[in-house]
């Protein structure tokens, strides 16, 4: 499919995306301070929240973790658990604030998948089939799924798993082209994905290993997927989701940020999450986003390691005018 030939929409139920392009959920990461800073490059792509707790949402609202406002929009609240009372219940808490509910069915790591949620679901259809019931009786708008190709490599059932998603009333659903035992290693299989075309009649966003304009056309390509959903490659550029846009469908190529771009993209984020939830609690927060943002550059690694122990707000902003001055000298 060539770039021109590519749609710049997508139906979600009865929401209509203006765009194909998606940020996927990450735990702890796609928080609003960094849904707010993308949108603000691009004013149509799909935003996805943190993975929120369904039984925590429905004992105690959090306002950092639920927090939005009417920019966000189009905006997905992702939930994660394996009750479908709860999930429905939590769903209905979100419905005001949320264009789509999206549920998590894919999530690797030991905590989430020892308590029955996130991929775990994948070995139990049928309950992710009753939860899809449930949480589509619950609210009215749509309800997408996000998921694995499987389990593990020889219990691959992510085609037989979107078809029966779809049958309890999802309107789309999302693939990350790896296996729960692969975790992160290894590369997402973009292929395999491609197997889910003429199986089901709902939207699919493939996701893993976009990383650029480039991969992302390659993406779209290999797997016959109707859009694409970014993740851990926008933790240190803001700008990729825009960037992709403007690649898939004008043609135009915009280079990835210089490092001192980065480092103003950086100063932007720490202050927004500073102003958001306090200095000394954004601070911590924004530890896990230095390394994404400050590499490729020598010295990259020493200074990353300053920055991540560091709660002085002032030597921060010090170490970070010390890396553009040494930039602006190479």
């Amino acid at each position: 499919m060539q770039t021109s030939e590519l749609p710049k929409f997508i139906n979600i139920g009865d929401v209509t995306i203006n765009s194909i392009v998606s940020l996927a959920p990450l735990a702890g990461i796609t928080d609003y301070v960094m849904r707010k800073l993308i949108r603000e490059y691009s004013p149509t792509c799909l935003l996805t929240t943190e993975m929120i707790s369904s039984e925590a949402l429905v004992q105690k609202h959090d306002t950092y973790i639920t927090h939005t406002d009417k920019k966000e929009a189009p905006a997905s609240f992702q939930i994660e658990g394996h009750k479908p009372d709860l999930m429905a219940k939590s769903a209905k808490i979100l419905e005001t604030k949320a264009n789509i509910i999206d549920i998590n069915m894919g999530c690797p790591i030991n905590k989430i998948v020892k308590g029955n949620d996130g991929c775990s679901l994948m070995k139990n259809p049928l309950l992710a089939r009753d939860i899809v019931v449930a949480v589509k009786e619950a609210v009215n708008i749509p309800v997408t799924c996000k998921f694995r190709l499987g389990w593990g490599q020889d219990t691959k059932n992510f085609v037989e798993f979107a078809q029966l998603m779809q049958e309890a009333g999802a309107s789309a659903v999302t693939v990350h082209g790896r296996t729960r035992s692969q975790m992160y290693a290894g590369q997402a299989d973009w292929n395999e994905i491609s197997k889910l075309r003429g199986e089901i009649d709902i939207p699919f966003f493939a996701n893993g290993d976009i990383v650029s304009p480039e991969t992302a056309k390659e993406c779209l390509d290999v797997s016959k997927a109707d859009g694409i959903a970014i993740g851990r490659a926008a933790m240190g550029d803001l700008s990729l989701l825009h960037r992709i846009e403007e690649y898939l469908f004008f043609g135009n190529y915009i280079p990835e940020p210089s490092l001192k771009e980065k480092i103003l993209m950086l100063k932007k984020h720490l202050d927004a999450e500073i102003e958001f939830r306090g200095e000394e609690n954004g601070i911590k927060f924004f530890r896990k986003f230095y390394p994404c943002y400050i590499r490729g550059f020598r010295g990259g690694a020493d200074y990353r390691h300053r920055l991540v122990t560091e709660l002085d707000y002032n030597v921060i902003v010090s170490t970070l005018d010390e890396i553009l001055l040494n930039a602006d000298n190479e």
